[in-house]
């Protein structure tokens, strides 16, 4: 199960119904989160999202549900954004 679902298709074919254009394909889907579309590949595999469509035509989303996850960030946020592995960066003197 993703972190972040999709509406049931039923909600989402409704909304197409009236009008509503709230699928995208990968290109849109990454225009929507202000990300690369190898970050929404990558948000894919690691289970955060999942896409509406997945088939010989390419994978579409929700677009909605791409911004929510994009607005939810990232699982771990470190205390110093600049520290490595090795520790946090010093300024030589």
């Amino acid at each position: 199960m993703a972190t972040y679902p999709n509406p049931d298709g039923i909600d989402i074919h409704f909304a197409q119904a009236d009008g509503n254009d709230d699928i995208g394909d990968l290109w849109e889907a990454a225009r929507t989160a202000g990300v690369k579309p190898g970050t929404i590949r990558v948000w894919v595999t690691r289970g955060k999202i999942e896409p509406v469509l997945d088939g010989e035509a390419g994978q579409y989303f929700h677009l909605p549900t791409i911004r929510q996850a994009a607005a939810g960030g990232a699982k771990h946020r470190p205390a110093d954004p600049a520290a490595n592995s090795r520790g946090p960066h010093q300024r030589a003197a």
